[in-house]
């Protein structure tokens, strides 16, 4: 082959014919004056054709001046005309979303390439696209200089809607997804334009690749107060949107939450509480030791505000925990395993750190089908790696939960009414009983009762929020139990 053809098979394109080419790399040489011979001319026009070129959907971005990509079609809109200003002749639109492995866009057809377009274009065909990206109202789009079909390539993208938390992108519609509920908010009105009255509330989703904050529109919000935490639930027919730099999934008047059947696991990775730091956003999971009656304020525009603080423990340390407006109310106790995602980490009362759930928070008592799932999880991750609460990278677990797989949440009854005995607090040596509920397992057992807190000394078998009755000999702080039952 020549030095045209060898150039020619370089570009690996079928935008281009042979012949084509040939004649492109003739029509240079002559624009050129002689200034560039054939080979120069010929690696010219291979420069103009392949510039752009994206390898991923992913790798697509606003103010790019062209790119050419491959994409699958997973949606079809329909046709839309509208009048162009100071022509007599309407324009035509016809937006289609497309994806591959790595993500979605929505590629917009104009007027010629829009017409008919609906019709010829199927759901799962893969198209060679050109255009330019720009920021449009639902995100990232492409307005098509040139589409066309590519049987040649192959690309693994389901077209049933299926979804989860981690795989959704700016844009998508026509999202199912199940997951399990694990924060609920009470329905909220608000005025449109228009004067009428809208209803909008949120739940919080988690499946096994993370959580997603939902949001419920109009005759779907009351869905948020019918659901409870630790439902599995189907998401059918959402759409995602960006809300603070971060992805939700909508519910509208066309799609419905659903409740299932089958458990959806949900296994969240937390940080241990010894390695929380100041001003970071983190999920943390542990046993509530103590918890302060829920008190009342007044806000400066003079609603009122309410906030309940309780003190959660996992196995590295304890930290208060703010729980704000709604999230006050929560049925949660001394005793109870809790998750708490997204909560901030602030300055707290004499230099300690506090932890602050508002309304973008989760709170969520483990027990039932969340529990299960969760420890199912966490005792396989200990089977398989002795128990440590980080990988060997060093890194932490999903174990933030996992270091109470061996617990059970058998306190559902809030605050246990264990007491010393009748004697008063006993001195090191003298026999103390005391009954309460346990919130650390190990060496030491830790008991709390909702008013104080016992560390004991002993062999004996017990679970997190068991409460039990302890006796024996005080030393300092501790009790060497004697009897426990």
């Amino acid at each position: 082959m020549g030095e045209i053809e060898d150039i020619y098979e370089d570009l690996d394109t079928e935008e281009v014919s042979l012949e084509e080419f040939r004649e492109a790399v003739e029509a240079k040489v002559e624009q050129m004056g002689g200034l560039a011979d054939e080979e120069t001319a010929a690696m010219l026009i291979a420069h103009d054709l392949t510039e752009g070129e994206v390898e991923t959907i992913a790798d697509i971005e606003p103010g790019m001046e062209e790119v050419k990509f491959v994409g699958k079609v997973v949606s079809i809109g329909d046709v839309r005309t509208f009048e162009r200003e100071g022509e007599d002749e309407d324009g035509m639109v016809l937006n289609v979303e497309v994806a591959d492995e790595t993500g979605r866009v929505r590629v917009a057809l104009w007027d010629e390439q829009a017409a008919g377009a609906d019709e010829t274009l199927e759901r799962g065909q893969v198209l060679r696209i050109g255009g330019r990206p720009k920021e449009g109202y639902n995100g990232l789009e492409v307005s098509a200089s040139r589409v066309e079909p590519d049987d040649s390539v192959d690309i693994d993208v389901s077209l049933d809607g299926s979804a989860t938390a981690d795989s959704l992108s700016m844009g998508q519609s026509d999202v199912n997804l199940r997951g399990l509920v694990l924060d609920t908010d009470e329905v909220r009105t608000f005025s449109r334009d228009d004067g009428t009255e809208g209803r909008v509330s949120n739940l919080t989703l988690g499946d096994e690749t993370g959580r997603i904050r939902v949001t419920l529109w109009d005759e779907q919000a009351d869905r948020a107060e019918e659901l409870e935490p630790g439902t599995s639930v189907e998401v059918v027919d959402g759409y995602v949107r960006e809300r603070d730099g971060s992805l939700e999934l909508h519910v509208g008047d066309r799609g419905a939450v659903e409740e299932v059947d089958e458990p959806v696991d949900f296994v969240p990775e937390t940080t241990p509480i010894s390695d929380l730091e100041l001003d970071t956003t983190v999920d943390i999971a542990g046993v509530i030791r103590s918890a302060d009656p829920k008190r009342t304020f007044d806000r400066d525009d003079g609603t009122e505000g309410q906030v309940r603080n309780v003190r959660v423990q996992d196995q590295t340390g304890d930290i208060r925990v703010a729980m704000w407006g709604a999230k006050a109310d929560r049925d949660v106790g001394p005793g109870d395993e809790v998750y708490l995602g997204d909560v901030e980490i602030q300055d707290g009362w004499k230099e300690d750190l506090e932890a602050s759930a508002g309304w973008r928070s989760t709170v969520l008592k483990l027990e039932g089908d969340a529990t299960a799932a969760r420890r199912a999880r966490g005792e396989a991750d200990s089977d398989a790696g002795g128990g440590s609460d980080t990988d060997d990278d060093g890194s932490a677990n999903p174990a933030g939960l996992d270091a109470f797989a061996d617990g059970t949440n058998a306190n559902a009854g809030g605050e246990s009414s264990g007491s010393a005995d009748a004697g008063g607090e006993a001195t090191d040596g003298e026999v103390e009983e005391f009954t309460g509920v346990v919130v650390q397992t190990g060496d030491p057992v830790m008991l709390d009762d909702g008013e104080s807190t016992r560390i004991v000394e002993t062999s004996a078998t017990v679970e997190l929020g068991q409460e039990v009755t302890v006796r024996g000999r005080r030393d300092g702080e501790r009790i060497v139990a004697d009897e426990v039952h």
